[in-house]
């Protein structure tokens, strides 16, 4: 379970560095193509895994992302750029425009606060406190200085400040470099930063708790496991990083609001956009496009195909 928590953790907190860099029904649709995939060992891997979804008139590139990285990394490579520039679209998880940080740091302290008179502390048990409060220690912070946030904001500055100390920004993050390369393209997105909120914001107490206290006591442990999910999303093992950030998924509330539900929203979504001819570019966070009840395995439900080509 801690395994766990800490991995989503960190789903959370590169999702965070994100946001603060930051036809008619009688219509017939397209049918797919047949739902076969190719195995990733047939694959040549040249970078970032690229999955693609195709019928007759419609190409719709999944890319995964990840939301801020090392300065250093090189990954845009392979066949990456040639997706990109034939694309007619690119969508990524929200906008990435000017204003969207300012937006987003709203959102969080809008959203993230606990009712006047609470403290976050307060909330805790005396072992998780005395826990906790070595984790600020250690990020150099004073004891009290999220009281006043509630527990997932928390669990997101703790994920969050060890990444950025070590050279993490998300100035170098994927979306970030796409919204370059791309130039032109028209942008669209699939959630709003309000939304992206709200699902920390609406997760349970109990479960906003146990998120918060695995950031905490897996704080000298989240630099090194991303640094190896990193690792295995720039050599394209789709499979090594799904074991890694997917594995052993035990927490329902944390599992199903912050990557099943919103893969199957998705998976809609890429279905429907199937009735419009042309080529779309989707960028969205690598752990969702890997492992079990990923984009991919609920498209297949659908009968949708995703084959890799990268």
């Amino acid at each position: 379970m801690q395994h766990t928590l800490k991995n989503l953790a960190l789903a959370a907190s590169t999702l965070a560095l994100g946001f603060l860099s930051t036809g008619c029904a009688q219509q017939q649709k397209p049918t797919p193509v047949a739902p076969t995939q190719v195995a990733a060992e047939e694959v040549e891997l040249g970078g970032p895994a690229l999955w693609k979804v195709a019928d007759e008139d419609t190409t719709i590139y999944l890319f995964g992302t990840v939301h801020a990285l090392p300065k250093e990394i090189e990954w845009y490579k392979g066949s990456i750029d040639d997706a990109l520039s034939s694309s007619d679209k690119l969508v990524t998880e929200i906008f990435m425009k000017p204003g969207t940080e300012a937006q987003a740091q709203s959102a969080f302290m809008s959203q993230g606060m606990l009712p006047e008179g609470q403290s976050l502390r307060d909330l805790l048990t005396e072992e998780q406190k005395t826990s906790y409060e070595a984790a600020m220690v250690k990020l150099g912070l004073p004891v009290a200085s999220f009281d006043r946030f509630e527990p997932w904001l928390a669990a997101i500055n703790l994920s969050m400040l060890p990444l950025l100390q070590a050279g993490y920004s998300p100035d170098a993050g994927v979306e970030k470099v796409l919204e370059m390369k791309a130039g032109e393209i028209p942008r669209s997105a699939l959630e709003t930063v309000e939304f992206q909120v709200s699902v920390f914001d609406g997760l349970p107490m109990d479960s906003q708790i146990e998120f918060m206290m695995a950031a905490a006591d897996g704080i000298d442990e989240i630099v090194p496991m991303l640094d190896s999910m990193v690792d295995e999303w720039v050599e394209g093992d789709a499979a090594g990083l799904a074991g890694l950030m997917n594995q052993g998924l035990t927490d329902p509330a944390l599992a199903e609001a912050l990557l099943y539900a919103r893969n199957r929203t998705w998976a809609e979504w890429i279905d429907a956009r199937l009735d419009t001819p042309g080529t779309v570019f989707v960028a969205v966070g690598a752990g969702h496009l890997a492992g079990e009840r990923s984009v991919q395995d609920a498209l297949a439900t659908r009968g949708i195909a995703s084959t890799r080509v990268q």
